[in-house]
């Protein structure tokens, strides 16, 4: 059997190398690796690859950035004739990216059965392009690999067949158990961070980057904490080149430790040594919660409901700079109390289960 995994952005380098690792162990599986190239610098990029040890892709698109149409158009022009060329059983996808949406397009119009890893996951929000790319790929997918519970409820909701729906735990939580055995503390010393001591955010998202008054409010809510805490910034390219164009807002970041883009095994390490982790990406939410760290997510909404209903994660719309700052002082003196159910996210065997299905 031959599968084709389509992939071009950091989560899903590191999706993928858990089940790319699963698959080598199958030996009748072929799996061919398209890297469309919507993260494309070494930072975001390669080191996931040397990092996570994964194969180098088969095909490399190279289409970078630009809006999403016109990216969206290029992936799936360049997607099809590889898909044309190679003549796949099965083309497996990740997440929610522009990446994702364009190989399930290229794959449904060419008869070729799709497996989406992490299907089902919902904001709600349909303003946000990764709310259309998950639930149009999940549409046109035969194989619905669900995270959690509360995403395979999603599905049924929406129609989708019960033989398609596979609950099997979230692949993150496999590459969070691997990572945090081999991450070493190296990158806090070259930091000179002391664990505990330091406040770590990321924000990238287009509803908060592209916002001047949401991006003012959480860099200012950031400036404030500085003064009682090491705040810890690894600044995804895309924020820093919008605030490059915004000399006031990029002000408030003097005051923040920024580094660029680390890879996931430094990333894990800074996470597990967090006092509290800040950020709007749907993956940090849930490592922050894997390490046992306490996140405050800077949305609207989030997918992972159930870390907020546990009291691990808490959803700050950023809408206020003393919102923020009191979200984070609340959950800095806030033990969760509920107990996380042991089999939460897969028990680490997710990668597996989905191998193993879809060899089946």
């Amino acid at each position: 059997m031959k599968i084709v995994t389509v992939i071009g952005a950091r989560p899903q380098f590191i999706k993928a190398a858990v089940v790319s690792r699963q698959l080598k162990k199958q030996s009748r599986v072929e799996e061919l690796l398209v890297h469309t190239g919507q993260h494309y610098d070494d930072n975001m990029s390669e080191v996931f690859f040397r990092e996570l040890e994964i194969p180098a892709p088969a095909f490399h698109l190279g289409i970078g950035s630009g809006p999403h149409g016109q990216q969206t158009g290029r992936m799936l022009e360049a997607i099809e004739k590889v898909l044309q060329g190679a003549r796949p059983d099965r083309v497996l996808v990740y997440g929610d990216t522009n990446s994702t949406l364009a190989g399930a397009l290229a794959a449904v119009k060419l008869h070729i059965p799709i497996a989406h890893v992490e299907a089902g996951l919902r904001s709600f929000n349909r303003r946000m392009p990764e709310e259309i790319n998950r639930i149009v790929t999940d549409h046109v997918s035969e194989w619905l690999f669900a995270p959690t519970e509360a995403a395979a409820a999603n599905l049924r909701t929406e129609g989708r067949p019960e033989t398609a729906i596979h609950l099997v735990g979230d692949v993150m939580y496999d590459a969070a158990l691997d990572a945090g055995r081999r991450a070493s503390n190296e990158v806090l010393e070259k930091l000179k961070l002391r664990p505990k001591s330091y406040l770590l955010t990321t924000i990238h998202r287009a509803e908060n980057t592209d916002d001047p008054v949401r991006l003012q409010n959480i860099l200012e809510a950031f400036h404030a904490l500085s003064k009682e805490w090491t705040v810890v910034l690894p600044l995804h390219p895309r924020t820093r080149v919008l605030l490059q164009q915004s000399p006031a807002i990029a002000r408030l970041v003097e005051s923040l430790r920024v580094l660029e883009p680390v890879g996931f095994l430094d990333m894990v390490a800074l996470e597990k040594n967090a006092r509290l982790i800040a950020t709007d990406s749907g993956g940090v939410q849930k490592e922050a919660f894997f390490q046992r760290v306490p996140c405050v997510t800077l949305r609207d909404e989030t997918e992972w409901v159930e870390l907020v209903e546990l009291g691990w994660n808490r959803i700050v719309p950023p809408t206020s700079v003393d919102g923020i700052v009191a979200a984070v002082r609340e959950s800095l003196t806030t033990t969760p109390t509920k107990t996380p159910p042991d089999n939460l996210y897969g028990g680490g065997k997710a990668g597996a289960a989905i191998v193993e299905k879809l060899a089946r």
